[in-house]
């Protein structure tokens, strides 16, 4: 069995606090083919409750995070006119290691977001 997991969280850079609220989706990618596998909700710290990939279900391969953040950013009055700049943000990325943990967060502003591989 591996003993890798993912995990994520989102920090809302323009106001410099953990971005409480955003609904997050995690597929599994296999060429064109996307199937949903967790949704979760961030909490207070900007994180999930649990990993949301946990070991029990890992598998290395293709993933896609998905970050409502536009949704976040109308609560939160970063929104600005209609269309948003932001509103869903995919970041697709690949896990090779079994027994690795990966961490994937979203660093969100209304017009810009980066991420990186974090521990």
């Amino acid at each position: 069995m591996a003993d890798g997991y993912l995990t994520t969280h989102v920090l809302d850079t323009a106001r410099g606090v953990p971005a409480e609220g955003v609904k997050i989706a995690l597929y599994k990618v296999s060429g064109n083919s996307h199937r949903k596998i967790a949704e979760t909700v961030t909490n207070a710290d900007g994180r999930t409750e649990s990993p949301i990939l946990p070991k029990d279900q890992f598998k290395t391969g293709t993933y896609e995070l998905v970050f409502f953040a536009g949704a976040y950013l109308k609560a939160t009055g970063q929104s600005g006119a209609e269309p948003l700049f932001l509103d869903e943000i995919p970041l697709r990325f690949g896990m090779a290691d079994p027994d690795a943990h990966y961490h994937v967060p979203l660093l969100l502003s209304a017009y810009g977001y980066s991420t990186y591989r974090g521990s």
